[in-house]
């Protein structure tokens, strides 16, 4: 990363110099890069877009990056958590960004548009534009601002007429397709299933699937440019590969999100077996239990009412994972808040019962992954009601 960076910011400097000497040749052209996703990092399992356009006349052979960002800018986590991630349109040589997805072992398909000079030379300079400094910035949005959405977004910008795809009526949602993404992956699958709220739930259209790079790739393959007066002509003239991919296998964790929820589970339920035949308290259990829920809790509460990231509330997660888990913990830590301690436990135990009731009536989707960690949660809530009432 730190090397693609300080490319981008020397080529930077000597592109706008290179665009003012010459227009494009009459064989230049301009295409949609698509590499295929990767278990590298978690954000290449969503795959990559790019725009390239060649020019041999002038011997240009530009990459423009619409997924630039920098792991190093001032508070860069607590942004990201926040929604408020910056990224940049970078530019790099072809052939380094060949290399590159070669050495990742990422396919890489480009797809020749089929333009006018015209259509071309407005694309390009606008490509030259957004690259300079004070223009290369943009605020991210995972569906609808990102690397794939950016280049289609200009295409249909600066092509001579309206850009018709040869749409199919939606059969995903928009946790579908990142689920599709995640699907080898069991804890980022689990993670984003829980931060993710309720309208991620609500059908993706068309144009909307296209946030993710290879909806893009097929979405231009059969799309037209539609004038009228005129006859339609393809968007795409042609396709090639131009990497090849070599990805091995990717073997996922043993301790899956369910399997390490049963054995927290079958963890917790010896732990009350033995209070109860005891007849003790091990208050550190609830301490430590409570206080990781609360603070996941916290968390999803940051994300789902004070983030600007899209589609995360309502989230129904909130019911058991949620801020006041931190402070009953803190009850349970101090002896003479005991009965307060009763009255929360009471109504946690309450809650999680409707919510394991209520579980396919509710109106988000819930990974079956939660319900060993919801019942440790309810087992110990249940067993304190228990103790209490016995014990007065």
């Amino acid at each position: 990363m730190k090397r693609l960076f300080t490319f981008f910011l020397l080529f930077l400097f000597l592109l706008p110099l290179k665009a003012q000497q010459a227009k494009l040749g009459e064989h230049a052209q301009i295409s949609l890069l698509t590499a295929s996703p990767s278990d590298e990092e978690v954000f290449t399992l969503y795959g990559h877009s790019a725009l390239r356009v060649k020019d041999p006349q002038h011997n240009i052979d530009t990459v423009f990056n619409y997924g630039i960002f920098s792991f190093d800018k001032p508070f860069f986590i607590l942004r990201f958590v926040a929604g408020l991630t910056d990224y940049m349109v970078g530019v790099e040589n072809f052939n380094n960004y060949a290399i590159s997805y070669q050495m990742r072992g990422s396919q890489v398909i480009e797809q020749v548009l089929n333009l006018t000079s015209d259509e071309k030379q407005g694309l390009w300079e606008f490509l030259v534009w957004n690259s300079l400094p004070k223009n290369r910035i943009y605020r991210y949005n995972f569906f609808f601002d990102n690397c794939a959405t950016r280049p289609r977004d200009i295409i249909e910008k600066y092509v001579d007429g309206k850009v018709e795809y040869a749409a199919t009526e939606p059969d995903s949602t928009f946790r579908d397709l990142i689920r599709y993404c995640t699907r080898d992956h069991a804890w980022y699958t689990f993670g984003c299933d829980l931060v993710l709220g309720s309208p991620t739930d609500r059908l993706a259209t068309f144009h909307e699937e296209m946030f993710l790079p290879a909806y893009l790739k097929d979405g231009i393959k059969g799309a037209k440019i539609v004038k009228p007066g005129e006859e339609p002509r393809d968007l795409v003239v042609s396709t090639r590969i131009i990497v090849e991919g070599d990805q091995t296998d990717y073997q996922d964790t043993f301790f899956t999100p369910m399997l390490t929820g049963l054995l927290l589970l079958l963890l917790t339920l010896g732990i009350t077996y033995t209070e109860w035949r005891k007849k003790t308290y091990f208050r550190v259990v609830d301490i430590i239990l409570f206080s990781l829920a609360g603070i996941s809790g916290c968390i999803l509460f940051f994300l789902s009412f004070i983030s600007e990231h899209p589609c995360v509330n309502p989230n129904w997660n909130l019911i058991w994972l949620n801020p006041l888990q931190l402070i009953a913990a803190i009850l349970f830590a101090v002896k003479k808040f005991g009965k307060a301690a009763y009255c929360y436990h009471f109504i946690n135990f309450a809650a999680l019962t409707l919510f394991l009731v209520g579980w396919k009536w509710i109106p988000q989707y819930l990974d079956t992954a939660y319900i060993p960690f919801i019942l440790t949660l309810w087992v110990r809530s249940g067993y304190s009601v228990y103790r209490f009432i016995k014990n007065k």
